[in-house]
């Protein structure tokens, strides 16, 4: 059943080889109030899964980021997302999402633009971050967007860690993040309903 803040259907949309973007994914449902729909191993979503994507005010994407990009199950689901494309399914949905690596840099911003991009493809409205970036000396590694991303969350975790080592600031950038989406789906709902 699809969790709801207001009257906002969010839905987040995830690959994870490991259990780190599953956790990462966990703390964007938390913060908004949000279905988490897996995409397999094999690049598959459960059955009913495109219904609820279709029907949801917002869409989060999710996968680590592998070799300067998402993963290849992402991709799968990113090109059969070409059906709901075709009948403008998607259109005037709220998009955001997010990526994990081992790496500091890892090419993450890479995995963010194509979702930005795949999310522009359908019409879509991105929310970007709204948390300023823990740079200075006094920074730590569990400081809120440790990353200093702008389009989206961003984690990094050491490639021998496991997901119960993650930062807590890197999940707590994504439960925060996962809030804001869902508030501004809400705002444009109300906006939206507001013109009728």
């Amino acid at each position: 059943m699809t969790k709801e803040i207001s009257n906002v259907k969010a839905v987040v949309v995830y690959h994870s080889g490991y259990g780190h973007t599953e956790r990462m994914a966990l703390a964007i449902a938390e913060g908004a109030g949000a279905e988490l729909l897996l995409i397999d191993p094999q690049g598959n979503l459960a059955e009913g899964s495109w219904e609820k994507l279709d029907n949801a005010d917002a869409i989060l994407f999710g996968s680590p980021t592998y070799m300067g990009g998402p993963s290849w199950q992402f991709k799968k689901f990113a090109d059969e997302s070409s059906k709901p494309w075709f009948t403008n399914k998607w259109q005037d949905k709220i998009f955001g999402g997010f990526t994990n690596s081992a790496s500091i840099n890892g090419d993450k911003l890479n995995t963010l633009e194509y979702f930005f991009l795949l999310a522009g493809q359908h019409g879509g409205i991105w929310v970007n971050m709204d948390i300023k970036p823990a740079n200075t000396k006094a920074a730590v590694r569990d400081d809120l967007n440790r990353m200093g991303s702008s389009i989206g969350a961003m984690a990094q975790t050491d490639a021998d860690a496991s997901p119960e080592e993650m930062s807590v600031g890197d999940l707590e950038t994504a439960r925060s993040y996962g809030r804001r989406v869902a508030r501004l789906a809400q705002q444009f709902l109300q906006g939206k309903a507001s013109q009728h």
